[in-house]
């Protein structure tokens, strides 16, 4: 059974989803604030996440840096919020997607179980190296390696530091690192990731790409291995 952490400080919202997760042979547990989500998702463990913007004690989006502090949980955040600049903000700090209020019901179990594939869906058995990085698609990891000049402590110790990705930004990853040197399309993207009627949402990937580059490019202003070639998709270069 899929266990579900709802996350909103509207008891009609709460009630709602949790009737309609329920229904559908969901487990579901319910928080109003961002401090209990946290304590919740700390004590139990969980499959997915729904997340409401503003909550009363604090930011969704600071409820998403802790959580991403130790886990790789899918995220999908639901909120009255309809910037870009909050959708952005939400995706850059590790939400997985992102579901405007009001919402249709249909569309957002159709989003939990696109999260939810993203998050449990087997990976490769190939690792990559870029740059300083080592990527592990096997294991869901990328180990920052130590700089040159720490080599002799590597080799007492393993001196390395952990780079966390989302399950979307592993999709995404994998997609674009399948075939290296090979143009992949942004309606290829998009389609395989988030599905065919997706593939118009172009502003997604440029958030994504974004973050991954940060995570993962030495220079993310001057990327060497995730390349965009502007106005038809990504290229990924050894």
């Amino acid at each position: 059974m899929t266990s579900v952490l709802v996350v909103d400080d509207d008891p009609q919202i709460l009630r709602a989803i949790d009737i309609n997760l329920r229904a559908r042979d969901y487990d579901v547990t319910c928080a109003a604030t961002g401090a209990e989500a946290l304590a919740l998702a700390s004590k139990r463990p969980l499959d997915l996440v729904v997340l409401d913007l503003g909550l009363p004690d604090m930011d969704g989006c600071d409820v998403i840096r802790g959580l991403r502090g130790w886990t790789s949980i899918p995220i999908l955040v639901l909120s009255g919020r309809t910037d870009s600049h909050d959708k952005v903000e939400a995706l850059d700090a590790g939400a997985d997607d992102y579901v405007t209020k009001p919402f249709d019901i249909d569309e957002l179990l159709a989003r939990l179980r696109a999260v939810a594939r993203r998050g449990d869906r087997p990976l490769p058995t190939m690792r990559l190296v870029l740059g300083a990085l080592e990527v592990d698609f096997a294991a869901k990891t990328v180990t920052q390696v130590a700089l040159e000049e720490s080599r002799a402590e590597e080799a007492a110790g393993d001196v390395a530091e952990e780079v966390r990705l989302t399950p979307t930004e592993w999709h995404i990853l994998e997609v674009i690192t399948r075939h290296p040197g090979r143009l992949v399309t942004q309606r290829e993207v998009l389609a395989e990731v988030w599905g065919p009627q997706y593939v118009k949402e172009t502003s997604y990937l440029r958030v994504y790409l974004t973050q991954l580059r940060r995570k993962l490019e030495p220079d993310p202003s001057r990327p060497r291995h995730l390349i965009t070639e502007p106005g038809m998709g990504y290229r990924y270069e050894p």
